[in-house]
């Protein structure tokens, strides 16, 4: 099967200039690519964002590897980097966020007391599931699974299965 992009649909592509696709990237439509604020968006060979997905930079790099499939409405942040290895699967309406607001003066508003950024690492051959929310900090190992709903905040070992909230091992994959 060759991927080609599809024709005559809406997708949106923010400061060109900081987005690298490959000629075989596969958009449908409503698919938005921000780099206005600042860092860079790169996607391999084979990769198909799906109806509805938003990467959206806020001045860090997402860089995502080759036959990659992110599918409906999910959002993909890079603020403190994020980098999806090969094969990766990524169900609909999950949330990354490579970053984490800092909150611990009592005094000064939430909004106005910065963020970490430590970034978020996905290795290959990984499928996160259904709704799942992929927190800062995290590094997920080739191999594992995120089941649907999952909260990750720690990291992921190699083949793990990780369930529930806050994720949990299942079990390993053999």
């Amino acid at each position: 099967m060759v991927f080609q992009p599809l024709k005559r649909i809406k997708y949106f592509l923010f400061k060109r200039k900081n987005i690298f696709l490959s000629e075989s990237v596969k958009m449908h439509a409503n698919v938005i690519l921000d780099t206005s604020y600042g860092g860079s968006i790169e996607i391999g060979k084979k990769t198909e964002l799906l109806y509805g997905v938003i990467l959206m930079t806020y001045g860090g790099k997402i860089k995502i590897g080759t036959n990659c499939s992110i599918n409906p409405y999910s959002i993909l942040y890079g603020h403190g980097n994020l980098t999806i290895g090969n094969n990766v699967l990524i169900a609909g309406h999950t949330m990354i966020i490579p970053a984490n607001h800092n909150f611990k003066d009592l005094e000064t508003p939430i909004n106005s007391q910065g963020e970490t950024r430590k970034g978020i690492f996905i290795k290959d051959n990984v499928w996160i599931g259904s709704g799942c929310k992929i927190l800062d900090g995290v590094t997920i190992e080739s191999g594992a699974i995120i089941a649907s709903g999952a909260v990750v905040t720690k990291n992921v070992g190699k083949n793990e299965i990780i369930v529930g909230v806050p994720g949990k091992i299942l079990r390993i994959r053999n």
